[in-house]
This record gives C-alpha cells, structure tokens and sequence, in this order.
C-alpha cells in the first residue's frame, strides 16, 4: 500500500497530527544543498486513481476501527484503551496503527505528499481533494507543500478551485529571499518567483505558511539573508512565518561546503543576532510568527504581527543580555532537550541537571561546547 502516515506514540495532539496522502513521490528539485530529506530520491507523479485507491483504503479501516471502537465496548469512541491495544499488538500493520492514531487525534485534518503536491495538473489534483471531502467530510483542513515557482506558474482562478474543492492551507519552503542565497544553495527559484508565487495564494484565499532559514546565508551573507528575506515576505503578507533554523546533517551538500571550507557556519547567537534584524525588518504585515521546532533556540518566539513585535524582539534582547556563561548554559540545555523557555533556567531542578550533563559534555567533546551544541541539535533531524 502506498500511503503514508505521521507515526508516533500517543501524546497530546497538535496540527501534526494529519492523515498523509502521498500525491507525488519525493520532490521534483532534489538538488538543494541543505535537503536531507528528498536529496538524489527520484520524483514521479502518481496517477488519480492511485491515490483514490489509498483514499478508499484508508476509509476501509476507519470503517474497521469504529466497528471496533462498538464491538470492544468503547462506545463507538476511538479513546485512548482502543488505541494503545492496537500500537501493542503485532497483528496490525502499520498503516492500520497510523489511521487509528489519526482518529485519535480527532481525524480532521489531512496532509497532501510528498513535496509540491500542486506540481499535479489543477483538473487532477481538484479531483483528488474533492474525493478526498466527499470520503471524510468531517475534515476541517486539507494541506499540501507547494514550491514558489511552481505556485509563479499556477493562474489565481486555478489555485481558486483548489480552495473551493477543500485545499485550504498550502506549506513553501522559501528558506531566503536573497537570489545570492537561493543560488548558492541552489534551491531552483528567485526572489520574485517567491514573490509572484506567494501573492497568488493569498489572492486565492488560501491560507500561506513561509518557512524561513536563519543561518542560509553563512556568516557572509547573514545580514543580506534577513533583509531580504523580510522584503519577500513583506510583499507577500503570509498567514504565518514559520522559523526552522540552518542545520547541517551529515550527507547535504552544504555541510559539505563547510567541511570544505566553503561556507562559514553561523553559531547559534550569530543566527539570534540575524533573526533580530529580520523580525525588525518584517514591516506592513499581519502575519504569525512562530518558532515551532525543536532545531530553534527561542521555541517560546511567537505572535502576532504587528501588535506582538516588541514582545518578539524584547524575548531576542533578553537572551543576548545574559552573561557569557548563561547563554552557553541555556544553548546546551535547550539542546538536552532540558530547556524550552529562558524561564527554565530559574528552575532549580533543571539548572542543576544542566549544570551537571554541561560538565559531562565538555569533558566528551573536549571542551568544545560550540561543537557539542552543533552535534547536539541534528540529533534531532
């Protein structure tokens, strides 16, 4: 079976929790320098009546599931019992464990794969959406991962009709609004096609979220990856900013580049520092601006533009303010997976826990905490 489902164990739902549907297979521009993820996989589109064979399969075992959920005496309820039964037992597959965990989490919202979904001729991918609401009306999102120069080429009143068959959110990865950027990376698109395919969403009516990459640009062009990416997104007026923050995992061009003495890699402050200035530099817009991944110092950076920008700026200026040896101790225990908030180092439990594992992790890396920090953080790509 071909789908594709977001696995984990039970924990309390977020937006993450959607039904994946894999459209196309991986992405249609794997040569990105810091894609760990599609980079070399090959690209093909899958056809209508594949995906609605994964669609009617998936109905299948939520058929299954809530006759389950009346057999087993839950009421009908896909609670909390009826799903760690099915997680323990090896009987199940793990598609059928997916949709279970899906329904758990209350089986509204789905996910278009892999990539850019809207690659997909408009005709066939309305059809699929459409298919899609009819099976699961009760889904209250249909999202999808598109690229900017792939939305440059879509006309509006196409991108309307995906709207009207229930597409309502589309994700891009614009990373950088500098072409210098985009070019060494190698990412495939320029600013005004970010531009272009941006606004196209918006006058659609869709929903847009921008993903942005502090750190892109290296130390060199630090200042010009802010800006300009701020003058993308200024243009373009997204329903939210989301912030993943540069890493480089071993296998990724860039990584290689720095091995080589190619890119100057930006520590964890350099990259604060390059997030201030574009925070300061987003001028014009009601975005939302939220920091929500683990790779991200400042998880707690979040909120509305343009009300909640000092609040944004002023949580920047009070990690920069701390003392040396306080920074340091808030970057690692953030990267122990100790810290979430600058306020948890004023818990007693935690500073001593970080105290102690600092000592531990200077001695493993050899005193090298800026290394141990970089480590530290991929371990979680």
């Amino acid at each position: 079976m071909a789908l594709s489902f977001e696995q984990g164990p039970i924990r309390p739902p977020s937006e993450a929790r959607s039904l994946l549907i894999r459209v196309t297979r991986n992405c249609p521009w794997n040569r990105c320098e810091f894609c760990p993820v599609y980079k070399g996989a090959p690209f093909s589109r899958r056809t209508v009546e594949e995906i609605k064979d994964d669609i009617d399969t998936v109905k299948e075992i939520v058929d299954t599931l809530k006759r389950m959920a009346w057999q087993g005496g839950f009421g009908g309820s896909i609670d909390r019992r009826l799903v760690e039964g099915i997680l323990q037992d090896e009987r199940y597959s793990e598609s059928f464990r997916s949709v279970a965990l899906w329904l758990y989490y209350g089986g509204e919202s789905a996910f278009l794969q892999d990539a850019n979904s809207l690659v997909m001729k408009t005709p066939n991918l309305v059809e699929v959406v459409s298919y899609l609401k009819e099976t699961f009306p009760e889904l209250k999102r249909v999202t999808s991962y598109a690229r900017s120069s792939t939305l440059a080429r879509k006309p509006v009143e196409e991108l309307r009709q995906l709207k009207a068959a229930g597409l309502n959110r589309i994700h891009v990865g614009l990373e950088s609004g500098s072409d210098e950027v985009l070019a060494f990376v190698r990412k495939g698109v320029t600013a005004a096609q970010q531009i272009e395919g941006g606004q196209r969403v918006v006058a659609a009516g869709i929903e847009l979220s921008e993903y942005v990459m502090p750190g892109l640009g290296g130390r060199r062009l630090s200042r010009e990856n802010a800006l300009e990416t701020a003058r993308v997104l200024n243009a373009i007026n997204p329903d939210f900013i989301r912030i993943r923050s540069l890493a480089l995992p071993a296998g990724t061009g860039l990584r290689e580049k720095w091995e080589q003495g190619e890119f100057e890699r930006p520590s964890d402050e350099e990259m604060v520092h390059e997030l201030r200035l574009f925070i300061e530099s987003l001028d014009g817009i009601h975005s939302y601006v939220a920091s929500d991944h683990i790779l991200n110092l400042l998880e707690e950076l979040e909120g509305r533009l343009p009300e909640d920008k000092p609040a944004l700026l002023d949580l920047i200026d009070r990690f920069l303010s701390l003392p040396a040896d306080e920074r340091l101790l808030f970057q690692l225990g953030r990267r122990l997976g100790l810290f979430r908030s600058l306020s948890d180092r004023e818990d007693p439990g935690l500073r001593a826990r970080a105290e102690q594992l600092k000592e531990k992790v200077s001695a493993q890396f050899g005193g090298d905490l800026e290394q141990a920090i970089r480590t530290l953080a991929e371990r979680y790509i």
